[in-house]
């Protein structure tokens, strides 16, 4: 008889007796283990392995894990474990076997993995496996606790927050487990399964650490409580920003207020905006403001772009953002905030946002700009390029040329004549071409033909070699 028969009808005979599995929990690892006399060998297996009597057994579970058929792996390697105690094998034995019963996905097989791994800790604290083990009992207890298991979910609960270890706070960061292998964000995960009531106090337990090992936990413990809403959520989530000291927990923190999306959450955006000194975190405050679509958000980034003083980086933020939102109360209050406006990189991202709006009322804006004399010639030269890809009317893009005398408008107004697919557009590089009396624009002019694909192009290169 394999020794897991027996270990499975002892569970079975617990789930249906009058007894909790908190009782169940204290017998089972019990019932797992091998006599305590015959529990001396702690050691992973060394060069001796193959005289090991456990060896074929552990050989042979370990294939059958490699094939997917877990209910075979676990007899094999409890097998072992019941018949070669003494084997260098059995500590390891024990993890894969509690590894092959979770796979199994059975409830009583859960119960099961969970003995055998406890029997691990108390019993070979040096196995190989044993870090593993922390991190895989965390799984099967939240498994358990995901299908209602009270005893489970409380196992979830005391472990989501517990302590690295008393001396956590003078860890080096390198001595931290790896978050792969940590049970506590296993413990973490499996707190998804729980109802907000029961899950939100750990979650604040955790958030309050600051030991180095503490980190990754801390962002987990982040996302966990994104999805659980509650009247403490924005609140909780505002403080993390505010004063964890781990830059990317604090923008997880202002990253998930947008997800959250209430109009608390925005509140608690706008006041990381008005208060904050970090510029990073300012940052990741006006993108979550913008994905959180509404007029409040919009005249909170409004408020922001016309505020002096404030970051000229974060003001041109505010400003890109306003344009991908579009909407004609933003344009307007763009149009206007330009003449408002010293700083070069800032009315820049102005002409860029107004031109990803695309309206009538835009674009005419940019042509007037193109041509005013008094504005700078650079920023001139931009309006008129977004103007030509927001989808100026080619007939006034045309007659803009005759219109300016103004070398490096025409210049531009060349280029966007290129980038543009209508007739009309090869029509006027073809006539700057033949009679444009400045070389240096006839030559923009040839230059661009010879990368049109219209074969009147062509015929008129042709005319010009022959000249």
């Amino acid at each position: 008889m394999f020794a897991m028969l027996s270990l499975l009808a002892a569970v079975t005979t617990m789930l249906q007796g009058p007894p909790a599995r908190a009782a169940a929990s204290a017998s089972r690892a019990a019932q797992a283990a091998p006599a305590a006399a015959d529990l001396a060998f702690a050691t992973p297996p060394g060069d001796s392995a193959q005289a090991d009597p456990g060896d074929s057994l552990y050989r042979a579970g370990r294939q059958l894990l490699n094939r997917g058929r877990y209910p075979e792996a676990a007899r094999a390697f409890n097998d072992l474990i019941k018949r070669y105690p003494r084997s260098s094998f059995t500590p390891d034995a024990h993890y894969w076997a509690a590894f092959a019963l979770y796979r199994t996905g059975d409830h009583s097989n859960l119960m099961a993995a969970a003995a055998l791994l406890e029997t691990q800790a108390s019993h070979y604290p040096h196995a190989a496996t044993r870090g593993d083990g922390d991190a895989l009992l965390a799984r099967v207890e939240g498994e358990m606790a995901r299908r209602g298991d009270s005893d489970a979910a409380q196992w979830v609960q005391a472990h989501a927050s517990v302590a690295v270890g008393a001396d956590s706070a003078h860890v080096s960061v390198a001595a931290c487990p790896n978050e792969d292998d940590d049970p506590r964000i296993a413990a973490m995960n499996a707190l998804m399964q729980m109802d907000a009531a029961n899950a939100v106090p750990v979650i604040q337990q955790v958030l309050a650490r600051r030991d180095p090992c503490s980190v990754e936990l801390r962002r987990k413990a982040i996302f966990v409580l994104s999805q659980k809403r509650s009247d403490q959520t924005e609140d909780i989530l505002l403080s993390v920003a505010r004063s964890d000291p781990d830059a990317d927990v604090r923008g997880q923190a202002v990253f998930w207020l947008s997800q959250v999306g209430s109009d608390k959450a925005v509140t608690a955006l706008d006041s990381i905006l008005r208060t904050s000194s970090d510029e990073d975190l300012r940052d990741k405050a006006i993108f979550s403001i913008s994905q959180i679509h509404g007029p409040r958000s919009s005249q909170i980034l409004r408020d922001y772009a016309a505020r002096e003083g404030a970051s000229e980086e974060t003001r041109e933020k505010a400003v890109f953002w306003l344009g991908q939102q579009h909407g004609g109360e933003n344009a307007q209050f763009l149009r206007d905030l330009y003449g408002r406006v010293t700083p070069e990189d800032l009315k820049d991202k102005i002409i860029f946002s107004l031109s990803q709006m695309r309206s009538v009322e835009n674009t005419r804006w940019l042509m007037d700009l193109a041509v005013n004399s008094r504005e700078d010639v650079e920023l001139r030269k931009k309006a008129l390029f977004w103007a030509g890809q927001s989808g100026a009317d080619i007939g006034d893009l045309t007659a803009l040329y005759d219109r300016t005398s103004d070398h490096d408008i025409k210049e531009q107004l060349i280029f966007v004549y290129s980038q543009r697919h209508e007739s009309a557009a090869l029509d006027k590089m073809i006539d700057i071409a033949r009679h444009e009396q400045d070389k240096e624009l006839r030559k923009k002019a040839v230059f661009w033909l010879g990368q049109s694909h219209d074969p009147r192009a062509a015929q008129v290169l042709l005319e010009i070699i022959n000249q």
